[in-house]
């Protein structure tokens, strides 16, 4: 390819990135409060956010897409760009999706870490930001990470707009030089790098999540288990 059509690759790429980063931060606060929302103790809270949750998980991504940016200027005169139009339609889907991470997340945790909390006279408010938050979170990491994928490979979708993202700018590149199969490859191994990287930041911040909150690997369960059991005499044998 001539140093043009690679500056057209380069320039999809960066776009792809920016709508990653922003559609990712839109859905991640759609999903923190959705989900906390659907643990609240009053049911009209509860049914908002599962209404919200239902509906972007019922429908399309991609005609999600095509209705922010092609109805709802005419419905309500609100013309957006392209990049904001993708956020929007791909962080309000993908942050339905990551509400029920949530949800279940907060919902695993201990019951007796709760009554602690109100033993001790927290505040709800109090109790998720000291004790539920802090237990939850690592373990929404893994599958966070999981959905952070599924949202790099959902932004080809913002394509079918013309904006130039990656899909979009290999296309351009495709019709250029009639050349399918290597245009393609080059396509699918920047979306590989992308996200091998993501994993790997993601399991960098799952370790680090865990470390703060003391947790270990599960190794050496029944090693422990065993060193317990002599301590405290459980299950000792004769002397």
């Amino acid at each position: 390819m001539t140093s043009g059509l690679w500056e057209l690759v380069f320039k999809g790429i960066w776009t792809t990135v920016q709508l990653l980063v922003y559609s990712a931060l839109l859905a991640a606060t759609a999903a923190f409060v959705a989900g906390v929302a659907r643990t609240h103790r009053l049911w009209i809270v509860r049914f908002l956010a599962g209404l919200y949750t239902e509906v972007f998980r019922g429908t399309s991504a991609l005609v999600m897409i095509f209705w922010v940016f092609f109805v709802l200027p005419v419905a309500f005169g609100w013309q957006l760009v392209p990049m904001w139009a993708g956020t929007l339609a791909l962080g309000l889907t993908y942050g339905a999706y990551g509400s029920e991470i949530v949800r279940g997340a907060l919902s695993a945790v201990d019951p007796a870490q709760k009554e602690g909390g109100i033993a001790l006279s927290f505040t709800p408010w109090q109790r998720m930001r000291l004790i539920l938050l802090p237990q939850a979170v690592p373990e929404m990491i893994p599958p966070f990470s999981n959905l952070l994928i599924e949202l790099l490979k959902g932004t080809a979708l913002v394509s079918v707009m013309g904006m130039g993202d990656l899909t979009f700018s290999a296309n351009l590149v495709r019709l250029a030089l009639q050349q399918s199969a290597e245009i393609y490859t080059y396509v699918l191994l920047i979306y590989f790098v992308i996200a091998f990287l993501l994993t790997r930041l993601m399991r960098g911040l799952e370790k680090r999540l865990k470390a703060g909150v003391g947790k270990e690997p599960q190794r050496g369960v029944a090693a422990r288990e065993l060193k317990r059991a002599e301590t405290t005499g459980v299950g000792g044998g004769v002397a």
